[in-house]
């Protein structure tokens, strides 16, 4: 009979990830402690350590839990939308409503979770920046390829406009983390569309889906 190795986990494993997440996203990476954590996730330190590792790697999963399920909706919009327009303008009226949903935390953890960290977290803080670029990234590429369909004009500065957008939503990220609320933010959302470039092609009235299957 072969022998298991340790004994068995007395809590869920997704349960206590999704607490520490909670944790995170609440306080940021640095202000949250072990001892918050355990208390959180309802573990000991010793079943903190065995299950996740460190803090570190625990929040990584946390993180990596995050960009599958609160933090998705950026990279369908993105795939689903049939142009950059639509895209970007679900982006933003869909993070609207998850950066103020009542359910979980405000604002958006990749951009929150390292604010005013030590420098002892700055491995934490480059990882974090990254994602954002990252983001920042799928922007730019879903508008240069409208560029490249001649959706957009010769002279569309295609990076400066997609960190136009980025930077937008990190503001309304920022807003919403102060208690701004959702119907402010939508329509921040779209005084912002109103500065998408014109150019051969350039779809403002087509349809687009946002959150839950509604026209926008």
């Amino acid at each position: 009979m072969t022998k298991t190795g340790g004994r068995p986990r007395s809590f869920d494993r997704e349960v206590a990830l999704e607490r520490a997440l909670t944790e995170f996203w609440l306080h940021g990476y640095e202000a949250t402690s072990i001892a918050a954590l355990t208390a959180a996730m309802g573990i000991n330190a010793p079943s903190l350590y065995g299950a996740f590792g460190d803090k570190r790697r625990l929040f990584r999963e946390a993180i990596g839990r995050y960009r599958v399920t609160y933090g998705a909706f950026g990279g369908r919009a993105l795939a689903e939308e049939t142009t950059a327009f639509l895209a970007i303008r679900r982006v933003l009226r869909e993070a609207a409503h998850e950066y103020t949903d009542p359910g979980h935390p405000p604002g958006c953890m990749i951009i929150t979770a390292a604010t005013n960290c030590t420098p002892a977290a700055d491995e934490v803080k480059a990882e974090l920046r990254a994602l954002r670029e990252a983001g920042r990234d799928a922007l730019q590429e879903r508008i240069a390829a409208d560029a490249r369909a001649g959706r957009l004009a010769p002279s569309v500065d295609v990076p400066a406009l997609a960190m136009f957008y980025a930077a937008t939503l990190q503001g309304m990220s920022t807003q919403a983390c102060d208690g701004v609320g959702r119907e402010a933010l939508e329509r921040v959302a779209d005084i912002a569309m109103t500065a998408w470039p014109d150019g051969a092609g350039t779809d403002r009235a087509g349809t687009g889906t946002d959150r839950g299957g509604a026209v926008r």
